[in-house]
């Protein structure tokens, strides 16, 4: 059977020894989407919610520096960033949400949201979401 090529000049691609596992493949493309940053909008909750167990099973803790995603792994570290004010913090994702608004996408402890600056009257900022690291949970 004969290929035909999009440029004649162009070589035909090497042929590749073994074939790359599927596993291999979806671990790359989802290593691929957890590197760029993702934009949108953070809120933050607590007082309700305060020492209640959140999805990942541990306590929430409004004053520790964790936040809920809909769908990062527990354990994950990132780095939020208000793109208004330029104030970013470091939280671990312990919990599942937002689940209001599809246009927030992150949810902060009300520590984390103290320190980007997001009073009781505000209570929301757009923001950039830098994936830091991953931890085993």
């Amino acid at each position: 059977m004969q290929v035909a090529w999009a440029s004649p000049a162009a070589d035909p691609p090497e042929a590749i020894d073994e074939p790359v596992p599927l596993v291999q493949l979806l671990a790359a493309a989802a290593a691929a989407a957890a590197a760029a940053d993702h934009h949108g909008e953070a809120s933050w909750y607590g007082p309700g919610f305060h020492g209640r167990r959140t999805a990942s099973g541990e306590r929430f803790d409004k004053q520790a520096l964790t936040a809920a995603h809909r769908s990062l792994p527990f354990g994950t570290r990132v780095r939020v960033e208000d793109t208004q004010t330029g104030r970013t913090v470091e939280v671990r994702i312990n919990d599942r949400g937002p689940h209001v608004h599809r246009s927030r996408i992150i949810d902060l402890s009300e520590a984390a949201g103290q320190i980007l600056g997001l009073g009781r009257k505000i209570g929301i900022a757009n923001v950039r979401l830098t994936i830091l690291a991953r931890e085993p949970h």
